[in-house]
């Protein structure tokens, strides 16, 4: 077993250990490992080139000239990172890292935060190879989860603190009454315990969301690898949502398309869900009016990039649009529309369906006019072909 190798094992299949190995391996290893890319012999009989190499480790490594230009990404980088490579290689931290590299500084790091399309945080270690190529490898240590699960902490602090003051509130005077005045009265006691009851029960619904809220923020940085079938997405929310509808005496009208995208199949049930109930809570709201809600499916084309579109639409009240552009805030509610007292949330919905599309690269976007209805759609692009070629064992860059 040859240094190289046996520093990549020790290094439990880490960039780290794979430099470690080939610094300390005779010349004629280093000079074998290193040949497609220093113009000498490679490796043995099999000729492995240096990205063949590269692409067998566990971890994203990226290969750079001096000035930064990437020349090759591993599947790992790939499959991690995607289109965000470019951004994290022009950041001004690695350009600066980059810059101390010289004969007598060969390593050097930086700390990369990226908030555009989703907040990443990555740690990025930059080895200078030798034989005066001018060749870095880097190697990308994404902390997004550790990042996204600190900052969940403090909100959901922070949050839970603010939202649940209000229900506790009520619940301690509620008690307080039942102790006191309604001690002997059954009939207070009765009415006083099924507010309760609400009031724990808003409660419950309220941690529900914040927790699945927290899940999708920690999950917002990974790129989904699994498929959405768009025919089997809308029958599981009309199969899901059948209980709900009945409860309103609605019945719900799809138009299902076959449509394949890359996507978690699960998340997009969720949000499809979230959206069904508010437009099944707010159609319910109008007088004189029979509530309806539709679920429809298209193919469209965003920004030239091809596409599937979930439309989820109802005729209830409308929003006014000064409203619009907050409504994918944390808590942010309409406050002024007509029964808010039965069909108000929590605030938390809209959010959770904007984390979920962000993390599919795909667009949330929300039509609505009073007293004619609302129009929810959730876009999701279609496999590009340079999707595809991510899932190629290795990627040329240069």
């Amino acid at each position: 077993m040859t240094d190289v190798v046996l520093g990549f094992c020790l290094g439990g299949g880490t960039l780290a250990g794979f430099v470690a190995g080939y610094l300390v391996a005779s010349r004629r290893a280093v000079r074998g490992v290193l040949g497609p890319v220093l113009g000498v012999e490679s490796v043995g009989a099999a000729g492995a080139t240096l990205e063949e190499t590269l692409d067998l480790l566990p971890e994203p490594a990226l290969l750079l000239d001096i000035q930064g230009v990437l020349r090759f990404a591993n599947a790992e980088a790939l499959a991690a990172f995607g289109d965000v490579i470019g951004t994290i290689i022009r950041h001004p931290d690695v350009y600066a890292a980059l810059r101390r590299l010289d004969s007598e500084t060969i390593e050097a790091a930086a700390d990369i935060v990226i908030d555009v399309p989703v907040r990443r945080v990555v740690r990025g270690a930059f080895r200078l190879l030798p034989g005066g190529s001018g060749r870095v490898l880097a190697m990308l240590f994404d902390h997004s989860e550790q990042d996204a699960v600190e900052r969940v902490r403090s909100d959901f602090v922070a949050y839970a603190s603010h939202e649940l003051r209000t229900p506790l509130a009520a619940l301690i005077g509620f008690i307080e009454t039942l102790r006191g005045p309604a001690a002997d009265d059954p009939e207070a006691q009765q009415q006083f315990l099924g507010i309760m009851a609400g009031q724990a029960g808003r409660m419950q619904r309220l941690i529900d969301q914040l927790l699945a809220l927290s899940r999708v923020e920690m999950m917002e940085h990974r790129k989904p690898r699994g498929e959405v079938n768009a025919e089997d997405v809308v029958a599981r929310v009309r199969d899901e949502s059948a209980p709900l509808l009945a409860a309103r005496g609605m019945t719900m009208e799809t138009e299902p398309t076959p449509f394949v995208c890359p996507g978690d199949e699960d998340q997009i049930v969720q949000i499809l869900l979230n959206l069904l109930e508010n437009a099944v809570k707010y159609a319910s709201t109008v007088k004189g009016r029979a509530p309806r809600v539709t679920l429809s499916v298209a193919e469209v084309a965003v920004g030239g990039k091809a596409g599937v579109s979930f439309i989820v639409a109802d005729n209830g009240p409308g929003i006014e649009a000064r409203h619009l552009p907050r409504l994918t805030e944390r808590f942010y509610r309409v406050e002024n529309g007509p029964a808010v007292t039965d069909a108000s949330g929590y605030g938390l919905g809209l959010a959770i369906v904007r984390h979920v599309v962000d993390r599919h690269e795909g667009r949330f976007s929300i039509e609505s006019e009073p007293g004619v209805g609302t129009r929810c759609m959730v876009w999701l692009p279609a496999r590009s072909g340079r999707r595809e070629a991510r899932e190629r064992p290795s990627l040329l860059l240069a």
